[in-house]
């Protein structure tokens, strides 16, 4: 066998055991291998009954002297017996395993290992895992040692991972295919070594040593996949040329009712050095919310204009894009462009002329003409799947491409999973724009919180947000406490009698959510109650106060988005963080909240805490979570990134990569399950 090799060649792994590896990610032995423990359970210490102590973890070998089944007084079924070797007999207990009498019968030898106890006041070992030996001496597997205990699902147990890791590991070929010197510079193992000791450890030393080189693979495929992207979108070449005019350009900077900051002016100048050139632009803008990344991308689509050709917006949302048409409509209200926002209640003889398309995913699967589009923007990228992206630029031809996202990325992140875009980002705030005054309130302090919150809409003619994370109660027992939007709503009815509520959320029609919206925004709703639906698209001046409810369940960089829809205006802005929790790393995690008002230090410390997942908070991104190294190994990143450059520019020096890589003239050293590499 070799490491491609399927699981259903290890012995006894037939279609029902398969079905279970794939739940774990399992479906080649280098799956398998790469599937590491959770933890190890020290059974090293070997010893002899009569110096066993209280409270140690041990292994003895012993012979099986007497077993029994027996019922205790509440009912709980025992398996009482006692084992002896040639120094003294010990009392052993398990709890509702009565199979291992058939087991382990009197006589029979066996290797023990658990923690010392006591039962009825003497010492035993309380559920002990337990070996097998079939004569003195034999080497122990799943005692005696440091013990893996893996990640598990229902039918398969650490017990038979570790035995089928075990026939796996004595009958696969495993090839190095990293040269010498980079294993040197980065001291790391072998790859048949790394295995051994992540799996077969002699200690936590060893099995660390495994560990890094298993995570300097694992990162290294991140990172030759980004390259291997950046690499094939750089053979593209534009269709639809275009000429940058800077001095009418600069005419419509100059049209703006406000001054562009440093970090917007260097983006547009990176953007508008891409779209004058030959390569098709594949860019991410990444900036915080409220940071006026829709300016930025106007003027693309101005030079579009300019040059006779069309540009394409796409959001993630109705209320995303049509914020961004309004939004542009405004941008572009001195100059002939013409918008058309495209949804599935518009009928394509109806539009006209176009020269910016502003719309949903629904874009994708329009009847549009999208031959003369020159420039694509993919708002909120994360939130579309990489089919989506891949279908949208493929049947635009070979445009530029301006990605852009309001959720911060961490360095580490930008460096792998987004190292296929060049970066641009926006550092500063535009003028006018305050920091919102952040509380984390306590349940006790909430009755006083909504008196507040009506002084502020009688005294200021203030509005207000209220976001819940359900749209519905649940039944599920973890859920059973959160608020959800249609409770609230009815429940803040009889709160806030003088003022008028309204409801929003995703199962409402587009036109019910552009109806509510609008009351919204001319102020004939005071309290819009929501979902995290509000999150991105919705700019409303007079909205000073955002409450968000059961905030735990939010990560971090969910809760800045949310606190970003208001401080959007002249008035003092604030946002009311209301949490279950009152201690703890998710009460620490919320309090930062009131520190700190930078999305970038914001992401980083949720990556530090909760991982990748919580920051982009959607499973539908794509966003790869990584099994063994982690997000936060600046270090180890950067590491990878040079080997994959290198790898990429030295092909000959990796000629021993034959399992991991194939040669192709068109596109140098890759991963040979990459053929189906997307572009974007």
């Amino acid at each position: 066998m070799n490491l491609d090799s399927p699981i259903s060649n290890l012995p006894k792994v037939g279609p029902i055991f398969e079905k279970k590896f794939e739940r774990l990610g399992i479906n080649t032995i280098e799956d398998l291998f790469y599937h590491v423990p959770s933890r190890y359970l020290d059974y090293s210490l070997i010893t002899t009954i009569n110096k066993l102590r209280a409270d140690e973890t041990v292994t003895i070998h012993a012979k099986i002297a007497s077993i029994a089944n027996i019922f205790s007084k509440r009912g709980v079924r025992m398996q009482i017996g006692s084992v002896e070797d040639e120094t003294g007999k010990l009392m052993v207990v398990w709890f509702n395993q009565p199979f291992l009498l058939k087991m382990l019968y009197p006589g029979r030898l066996v290797s023990l290992s658990g923690k010392v106890g006591f039962f009825n006041r003497k010492l035993c070992l309380s559920s002990p895992d337990y070996e097998i030996l079939d004569e003195e001496g034999d080497q122990t597997f799943h005692t005696g040692r440091f013990v893996p205990v893996y990640p598990e699902t229902s039918g398969l147990s650490s017990k038979w991972l570790r035995t089928k890791i075990r026939d796996a590991f004595a009958t696969t070929e495993i090839e190095e295919y990293l040269p010498k010197d980079v294993l040197t510079g980065g001291a790391l193992v072998s790859l048949k070594d790394a295995i051994q000791k992540v799996h077969f450890p002699k200690n936590l030393e060893e099995a660390e040593e495994g560990r890094k080189r298993l995570a300097f693979n694992e990162v290294l495929n991140l990172q030759l996949k980004s390259l291997i992207r950046k690499s094939n979108w750089k053979e593209n070449r534009v269709i639809n040329r275009l000429e940058i005019n800077s001095s009418v350009v600069q005419q419509f900077i100059s049209s703006l009712p406000f001054k562009l900051t440093e970090s917007q002016s260097k983006a547009m100048d990176e953007i508008l050095k891409d779209l004058g050139g030959e390569i098709p632009m594949n860019r991410l803008l990444e900036g915080d919310v409220g940071s006026g990344k829709t300016v930025v991308a106007a003027v693309g689509a101005f030079v579009a204009f300019l040059n006779g050709y069309q540009t394409l917006i796409m959001a993630p949302t109705q209320i995303l894009a049509s914020q961004h048409y309004e939004t542009l409509n405004r941008l572009f209200s001195k100059f002939k462009l013409r918008l058309s926002l495209l949804t599935s209640a518009v009928k394509l003889h109806d539009l006209g002329r176009t020269d910016v398309f502003v719309g949903t995913h629904s874009l994708i699967h329009s009847k549009v003409d999208f031959s003369k589009v020159a420039f694509v923007v993919i708002d909120e990228q994360h939130r579309f799947g990489v089919e989506q992206r891949r279908h949208l630029v493929k049947k635009t031809g070979t445009p530029h491409v301006l990605t852009m996202t309001a959720t911060p990325i961490p360095r580490t992140v930008a460096l792998t999973t987004y190292g296929d875009l060049d970066l641009s980002v926006l550092t500063e705030m535009p003028e006018g724009r305050q920091k919102v005054t952040t509380w984390v309130v306590p349940e006790i302090k909430r009755d006083g919180a909504y008196e507040w919150m009506k002084k502020q809409i009688i005294n200021n003619k203030s509005q207000i947000f209220i976001v819940c994370p359900l749209i519905e109660d649940s039944d599920t027992e973890t859920l059973a406490d959160v608020k959800s939007v249609t409770s609230e709503f009815l429940n803040l009815k009889s709160v806030f009698i003088n003022q008028k509520l309204g409801l929003l959320h995703g199962r409402l029609k587009s036109k019910e959510k552009d109806e509510i919206l609008d009351k919204f925004r001319s102020g004939t709703i005071d309290i819009l109650v929501a979902t995290p639906v509000v999150e991105v698209g919705i700019d409303i001046p007079n909205a000073t106060i955002m409450v968000i409810e059961a905030a735990e369940r939010f990560g971090l960089a969910g809760l800045h988005q949310l606190r970003g829809r208001v401080g959007r205006g002249s008035k003092r802005s604030y946002c009311l963080i209301f949490s279950n929790y009152h201690s703890g790393a998710a009460y620490t995690r919320l309090r930062a909240m009131e520190k700190s008002y930078s999305g970038f230090e914001l992401a980083e410390l949720d990556l530090k805490l909760r991982g990748p997942g919580e920051i982009f908070g959607t499973a539908q991104s794509g966003f790869p979570e990584l099994k063994i190294a982690s997000w936060n190994n600046f270090e180890l990143i950067k590491a990878t990134k040079e080997v994959a450059e290198d790898i990429i520019k030295n092909p000959k020096k990796y000629t021993l990569v034959k399992t991991k890589f194939e040669y192709t003239k068109k596109y140098g050293w890759r991963l040979s399950y990459l053929n189906d590499v997307t572009h974007v």
